[in-house]
């Protein structure tokens, strides 16, 4: 498949979306499914579809429902059955309305490439949580080995500095002795005076 270069420019935008070939155009005409759609199809966007229900989100229609009765890709817009106007000369037309602004309700599954579509993403949506539950297994399994490494090197740290204590104590102990000695040394002398005056 060949790659496409990204463009930041406003203009070269444009003239992609107004020039794009038709498959293109298919899935910039795609709109989100409704919550339990998407949990239930494995997939959160779909094209929009002659035959579906869709909800409209924005606008001075918004919560209307209604079946797609017409998709236009030329001009990247939909047309929804009852969502309609009247003209000056009496006649009523069909508000056009775009994909983005309206959720999918329903899906229409009269195609058996549309049903293939579904079960693929569904399939590829299942494989996704399961690496993503097994990335997080490990994760916790990596980090229960570094707590119970630093639990280790912990324990060792403590033992230390009751080793290290108990032989500060034990220098102590020796030198107590020396101390005392020079205490009553020093201790001697003073009452030595004393007694010689």
């Amino acid at each position: 498949m060949q790659q496409t270069k990204r463009v930041k420019n406003p203009r070269k935008q444009r003239k992609r979306l107004f020039n794009a070939p038709a498959h293109i155009r298919r899935k910039l005409m795609s709109a989100p499914l409704s919550a339990e759609l998407a949990s239930s199809r494995g997939t959160k966007s779909m094209p929009v579809r002659k035959g579906d229900t869709v909800r409209i989100l924005r606008g001075d229609n918004k919560g209307f429902e209604g079946k797609v009765s017409r998709v236009d890709r030329k001009a990247f817009r939909i047309y929804v059955e009852g969502l309609t106007r009247e003209k000056v000369d009496g006649t009523n037309i069909f508000l056009p309305i775009h994909p983005s602004k309206v959720q999918i309700r329903n899906l229409n599954l009269d195609d058996k490439w549309r049903k293939d579509v579904l079960a693929r993403k569904k399939e590829t949506a299942k494989a996704e949580k399961q690496s993503s539950k097994e990335a997080e297994a490990k994760e916790k399994a990596e980090e229960t080995e570094e707590a119970v490494e630093v639990d280790a090197v912990g324990e060792n740290a403590e033992e230390q500095p009751e080793e290290a204590a108990e032989t500060k104590r034990a220098s102590a102990s020796k030198k107590k002795p020396a101390k005392e000695e020079s205490l009553e040394g020093k201790e001697e002398t003073p009452e030595e005076t004393k007694e010689e005056e």
